[in-house]
């Protein structure tokens, strides 16, 4: 049996959040940081296993709780039926999280229009798909909130990954878009722009070079800081978009990349303070 905390009630107590993209990386950092908040979460990924072991642990662990759901985000009646599944589950629907994404790497000129279309459906149209679906559920909580998890690619280009990079451009475009036509039903729209993060997604990019660590550790020698970012690191400002500690925020972007974008060229010599067993310089 489930053991409830005996802390204060938290950020989302009373909440519904559906989170696809949840059985990894920074999906499944969000759901269990969001259930340690007091919300009700939907796991949603293609991995239902997975997203089943990750909703069990949450269940012990949280004063929340969690469902896991199997959905494709690119297939338009499998999200629909993953929101109609979280609100029979829940009762309502009051955050989106649109986190789910995929890379293909390679040149554009060797894409295949299956390829192409696949990267697109996954990171871009799968967000038009959930708020199409949730936007009923949103307006009827009177305060929704939806973060879509764009990139520092939303904002320059990365080598070899065209439409992986197209895709987190426009996820700002959308953000934009959301947020000015549904203001007036009580929702807001943000964007989070993560940079190097310790995903499955990170090392799917670097596992293509001959030594993949090395390539790593040469990418952080461009951040001031030194450091990748943990999931958990980006689920915060996810939360912080997902809550009225972001009241009157809406339309928005927020860069969490470590300092990476702050000058146009730099390299990192170390040590820096945020470098583990180093000293402060």
């Amino acid at each position: 049996m489930k053991t409830k905390s005996s802390k204060a009630p938290g950020r989302l107590a009373g909440r519904v959040a559906w989170i696809s993209g949840a059985t990894s990386g920074i999906g499944e950092a969000a759901a269990e940081l969001f259930a340690q908040e007091g919300a009700q979460v939907a796991v949603v990924g293609r991995r239902l296993e997975l997203g089943r072991k990750i909703a069990a642990r949450i269940n012990r662990r949280t004063p929340g709780a969690a469902l896991a759901l199997a959905c494709d985000v690119s297939s338009e009646a499998e999200v629909a039926q993953s929101i109609a599944s979280t609100v029979k589950a829940f009762g309502r629907l009051d955050i989106l999280v649109n986190n789910a994404g995929m890379v293909e790497i390679g040149d554009l000129h060797t894409y295949s229009e299956a390829q192409w279309d696949r990267v697109m459906g996954v990171n871009l149209k799968s967000m038009f798909f959930a708020f199409k679906h949730g936007f009923p559920l949103l307006r009827a909580a009177r305060r929704g909130y939806v973060v879509n998890v764009g990139s520092i690619s939303s904002f320059v280009g990365q080598a070899r990954t065209p439409v992986y990079t197209t895709t987190k451009h426009a996820i700002l475009g959308l953000t934009r878009s959301i947020a000015l036509d549904y203001a007036a039903h009580g929702i807001r729209c943000n964007c989070v722009c993560p940079g190097i993060t310790e995903t499955p997604m990170l090392w799917e990019h670097l596992n293509v070079r001959p030594d993949p660590q090395a390539a790593l550790d040469a990418r952080l020698q461009r951040v001031p800081m030194g450091v990748s970012l943990s999931p958990l690191d980006v689920a915060k400002s996810i939360l912080y978009f997902s809550c009225e500690d972001s009241a009157g925020v809406t339309g928005t972007s927020l860069t969490i990349d470590c300092g990476y974008l702050t000058a146009a060229e730099w390299q990192c010599t170390g040590p820096t303070a945020f470098q583990k067993n180093s000293p402060t310089p």
